[in-house]
């Protein structure tokens, strides 16, 4: 089978849309060899994580001619070029899918993220949301099958897009096979070196934006004993001023470190020094830094109200997003209770399991499978 994928955040995206794009394709060539892969990008770039492309003999990537023809072709052109390739099924990894697709006999799958630009729309430009919606309906309502990352993100599709359940399928998303891997005593003593770690802290990886609300954090560590410090990861955004100004006020800046240049390769290394890892997003599609920590052996606190408790389990516990006492209240029962502590890391290792390549790549095959079906 030929499949063709909408592959510009294989090599333009290197955080959330941009690793899950590299995961699915990745994971597919592995299970199925005998397929054939194109990515069709309108621009190839160079960066370490793209070296797997270099492996992978049944994965193609096309990009478009020179001069005018680059111009509309992730829109248009491609599909022109997916038909002379003979590709079966089109799959847009990243919300949306090209135009003319049916005209060429050619089945779509498109994978939804989420919505959240239509449940909190104060978190958009209003351009951008015109841009969205627009791409989002005719993608869901042109696509033959449609993935939701989760639950949550489903529901969603059906309640503001008025897409009907049965063209929608769950398929869950995985973390990069790095998280797997435990950090010698040695590469865990570097990392603390390099980024220049205390001893006992939190941490909470994400873009630095209100949405993700790591002022509730913040404010929960000023109820903490001063011995616990907190590691905020990411790309920082004017929201980082609010958390500053409350840092200052309540003399908090000799426990909060903000690091925005973490390689890739050493955040497993940050979350394995992590005492507990805590993501108090108000909304998600899915929640990949939650199994990232599991996979890391880490205790995860997260935030109710969206799709969180789908990809931390059973296990891991969750709090009011607006309440910083009950956040600080389960930090410290965590710190406090060792058995606790490790049997929410046995248990998170456990249920990520449930989020592994093969697993993951079987369930995307199968709704190839039946798409390629559908009449």
């Amino acid at each position: 089978m030929k499949i063709g994928y909408e592959a510009k955040r294989v090599f333009k995206n290197f955080t959330g849309l941009g690793n899950y794009s590299r995961w699915v394709v990745q994971s597919l060539a592995t299970a199925y060899p005998n397929n054939s892969f194109f990515l069709y990008s309108p621009k190839i770039t160079k960066n370490p994580r793209l070296n797997f492309l270099q492996i992978f003999k049944n994965i193609i990537v096309r990009t478009p001619a020179s001069g005018w023809a680059k111009l509309g072709w992730r829109s248009w052109g491609v599909v022109n070029d997916a038909q002379k390739d003979d590709i079966a099924l089109f799959h847009g990894l990243s919300n949306e899918i090209p135009f003319g697709l049916k005209h060429k006999n050619i089945k779509a799958v498109v994978t939804i993220h989420d919505l959240i630009f239509l449940r909190y729309p104060q978190y958009f430009k209003f351009i951008d949301r015109l841009i969205y919606k627009f791409k989002f309906t005719y993608s869901c309502k042109n696509a033959d099958t449609i993935i939701a990352i989760s639950q949550q993100t489903k529901q969603d599709i059906i309640h503001y897009l008025g897409i009907d359940a049965n063209k929608i399928e769950v398929v869950y998303q995985g973390c990069d096979a790095l998280f797997y891997q435990t950090k010698t005593t040695e590469a865990l003593k570097q990392t603390k070196q390099t980024y220049h770690l205390p001893d006992t802290f939190l941490l909470c990886v994400g873009t630095i934006e209100s949405r993700k609300n790591q002022l509730l954090i913040v404010k929960a560590l000023k109820l903490l004993p001063s011995n616990i410090h907190l590691v905020l990861v990411g790309k920082a955004t004017h929201y980082k001023q609010v958390l500053e100004t409350y840092i200052n006020q309540n003399e908090l800046q000799n426990r909060v470190l903000f690091l925005q240049n973490v390689t890739f390769t050493d955040l497993p290394g940050l979350y394995q020094l992590a005492k507990i890892f805590v993501y108090p997003s108000v909304f998600e599609g899915f929640g990949i830094p939650i199994l990232e920590a599991l996979n890391c052996g880490v205790p995860v606190i997260a935030a109710t109200g969206s799709c969180l408790e789908e990809a931390g389990g059973p296990y891991s516990i969750y709090i009011n997003p607006n309440n910083e006492t009950e956040l600080a209240s389960k930090i410290i029962l965590i710190l406090n209770d060792d058995a606790l502590r490790q049997n929410m890391i046995n248990k998170g290792k456990q249920f990520a399991l449930n989020f592994r390549e093969n697993k993951i790549a079987e369930n995307l095959i199968s709704v190839y499978q039946n798409t390629l079906l559908k009449c």
